[in-house]
């Protein structure tokens, strides 16, 4: 047995932290309430008893959700008997890993069948590597107070086999990179850790050297069990390849806040007990520069991004990122800003860097956190796309031209998500799935979320010839990503962001180009929305654009349709109604709608031909999974191609006064002065008369290049990659 084995508890409580608890209870109010919170919570636990049910259900039902509370019980309790030393709590913990060791032998595989990889006590591993990375914390408390009867009994029976199922007996969950693996490897490391079991913190963190059996190639999601030139796996591998230097997460924010909890309590454990890997320093500090990434990937409201598979809602206040960024806070330097969010998060981990940031809150240390706009790069060498993010005071826009994100991707390359504040303007659908409600499905992912919320017409980004990018293979779309072209947010009141997809269709290239621009006339920030393709004559485009609200108005008449019928029978489409269509006519196109307070006007340039579609999420439904919103697409026919677009912000409506201002656009026209492979050029008017120029480099990114276009009989002349200006009335 290795020496650190003799240590406890170092797991993620050192013992200069625990005295330090004891001494500053009723000093540092945020880690006070925490504690008498996690008291009242265990306290209730202990009288309710120990129930260690045989494992029968999926995510929502019973069992599963009651040896989901037993860990995060046990867990707590391990802290509580750290600081007060009160018997009972490891009592409890003894008690109830003595019912597992019980239960454990005569278990086989969890009933349910779905998952790549079955787990013991529930469904899937990812589960079973859940409870024993939260349990192992509990049995690192209560490590030396045991007799060593009992400690050779749970080593022998429980840990040690339960380590080498969710190991050796499933490689195909253990050797992955994914945040199923991530579960994995810190849930072997650290109860290796604590067992002082030096074979299983050896493979944790370089992966094992077994083979994952032939016939099992993906996961239920249709991601890959071996990425193609993976080479190495376990906690390092993870590091290496799952983030970019930035600390964006392939899978992105939803899945990135998911496993930072295995990744910073892992890299927790090992800074105690094997300092000299100095994880946390590890490519740059990388986990604490993932934190920073987070915390940027999110609305006002401290929102994550729903990008890829995420439920909409998840934030800032999970108890993850409430380790995550007290933890940050305390090993990344002291940032007084983190302190800010902590504060906001309303608690605190009960463990040395909750105590640091509680006495810093106490002490008045906080500072507000900054919001940047920002760009996020992806891939391990951050050389494979990228996600832009722009904000401009309540405004913040996010454009995603980054790595599909593996079995969790959506193929929505250039496709974007616009806020106002925390409310969504126009969004990204999110996954279809309702977490842990038994009703739907169990919990699980529904046949919606590959159906509909993965294929291209649910995201604002442009679907050719009624099909999602690379034709909906999650094989192909892994093989590369978008290409960042420009990213300026220097000048504050002209911020781009700009990128190219040159892999989503055969022959095809696309481009899109948005600015956020503040202009003296209008209350808010200007959106302008540039989509280009070069494609040959005959392609049919669908732009759509999925806003949140309820339609006040439109230049155009629409024709409603009585009776409804999905617009299509795949890619998608089968679950959309076609409610109304409109050939575009006049000089531009025209929509306002209205959502909580404000209202919103998209304004569009279009073509000879052109149709703008109303529709609504919901056709080939029939358990009612998925959400009715309203959608509104642009339908084109043609060759090259560019769709021009603004989006403005505009007035409020008072309820209580029921008095609207400012209701109507701002925009009194919009045209495309010129459109090539090379530049596009657009003019706006406003209603007060004044007119603005917008011109985009769309070949060169130099900020010193000179450019010439002719316009009718004109010329246009700049320098650098975009010129903004004013003309003349």
């Amino acid at each position: 047995m290795s020496s650190y084995a003799q240590n406890h508890p170092n797991l993620i409580l050192t013992k200069k932290g625990v005295q330090s608890m004891r001494a500053e209870l009723g000093r540092a109010p945020l880690f006070d309430e925490t504690f008498q919170t996690v008291k009242v919570q265990v306290d209730d636990e202990i009288e309710q008893g120990i129930d260690v049910p045989v494992p029968k259900d999926m995510a929502g039902g019973y069992t599963h959700e009651r040896h989901k509370a037993n860990f995060f019980a046990m867990q707590k309790a391990g802290v509580l008997f750290q600081i007060t030393q009160d018997v009972k709590y490891a009592e409890y913990i003894r008690d109830m890993l003595l019912a597992y060791a019980e239960i454990y032998p005569t278990l086989g595989k969890h009933p349910e069948e779905r998952s790549y990889a079955r787990g013991k006590f529930f469904w899937q591993c990812l589960n079973d590597a859940n409870w024993l990375v939260y349990t192992s914390q509990a049995y690192d408390c209560i490590y030396d107070w045991l007799d060593k009867k009992t400690v050779k009994r749970l080593n022998e029976d429980l840990f040690r086999p339960y380590a080498e199922y969710i190991s050796i007996e499933n490689p195909q969950f253990f050797n992955r990179i994914h945040n199923h693996s991530t579960w994995g490897n810190a849930a072997v490391g650290m109860i290796g850790l604590v067992m002082g079991d030096e074979e299983l913190v050896k493979w944790a963190l370089y992966g094992l050297d077994v083979k994952v059996p032939g016939d099992i190639v993906r996961d239920n999601d249709g991601g890959a069990i071996r990425l193609e030139g993976q080479d190495e796996a376990g906690f390092f591998a993870q590091l290496n390849h799952a983030f970019s230097p930035d600390g964006y997460y392939t899978e992105g924010p939803y899945y990135q806040r998911y496993a930072m909890y295995p990744f910073l309590i892992f890299a927790q454990g090992l800074t105690n007990m094997e300092p000299e890997l100095e994880i946390l320093k590890y490519r740059n500090g990388l986990l604490i520069k993932a934190v920073d990434a987070l915390i940027n990937q999110t609305n006002t409201a401290g929102e994550f991004f729903p990008i890829n598979d995420a439920q909409k809602g998840m934030s800032l206040s999970s108890r993850e990122l409430v380790n995550a960024v007290s933890m940050a806070y305390f090993y990344g330097g002291n940032d007084p800003q983190l302190l800010s969010i902590i504060k906001n998060q309303g608690r605190v981990p009960l463990n040395d860097s909750g105590l640091g940031a509680a006495k810093a809150i106490a002490e008045g240390k906080a500072k507000p956190y900054q919001y940047k706009s920002m760009e996020l790069t992806d891939g391990a060498n951050g050389d494979e796309g990228a996600i832009g993010i722009i904000r401009n005071g309540d405004i913040t826009l996010m454009m995603k031209y980054a790595k599909h994100g593996m079995g969790h991707g959506h193929f929505d390359r250039l496709g974007f998500l616009l806020y106002n504040g925390a409310d969504e303007v126009i969004q990204d659908y999110g996954s279809a799935r309702w977490v842990n409600i038994d009703h739907k499905d169990g919990g699980g992912y529904l046949k919606e979320n590959s159906s509909w919320a993965k294929e291209t017409i649910a995201h604002n980004t442009l679907v050719i010839d009624k099909d999602s990018h690379f034709d909906g293979n999650v094989k192909d779309a892994d093989k590369t990503s978008g290409t960042p072209y420009y990213f300026n947010a220097e000048n504050s009141q002209v911020q781009i962001v700009s990128a190219k997809e040159l892999n989503a269709y055969p022959d095809i290239s696309m481009q899109r180009t948005m600015a956020v621009l503040d202009i003296d006339e209008l209350e808010n920030p200007l959106i302008v929305d540039l989509f280009s393709a070069q494609a040959p004559t005959g392609t049919r485009y669908d732009l759509p654009m999925y806003y949140m609200g309820e339609l006040m108005s439109s230049n155009q008449k629409f024709q409603t349709n009585n009776e409804l019928a999905p617009m299509g029978k795949e890619s998608g489409y089968q679950h959309l109604w076609l409610e109304g269509q409109a050939d575009l006519n006049g000089e531009m196109f025209s929509m306002t709608w209205f959502n909580k307070k404000n209202f919103y006007t998209v304004t569009s340039t279009f073509q000879e031909g052109d149709k703008a579609l109303l529709t609504r999420i919901g056709a080939n439904d029939p358990n009612f999974n998925l959400r009715r919103d309203p959608g509104l697409i642009q339908r084109r026919t043609g060759g090259n191609t560019l769709f021009a677009s603004l989006y403005e912000t505009h007035g409020m409506y008072s309820y209580s006064d029921e008095i609207p201002i400012n209701s109507f656009t701002s925009i009194s026209g919009l045209k495309v002065l010129h459109q090539s492979d090379k530049y596009v050029i657009i003019q706006f008017g406003l209603k007060t008369g004044e007119k603005y120029q917008f011109a985009f480099s769309l070949v060169n990114d130099s900020e010193v290049a000179k450019h010439t276009v002719q316009i009718d009989n004109s010329s246009m002349t700049w320098t650098g990659v975009y010129d903004f200006k004013k003309i003349d009335k």
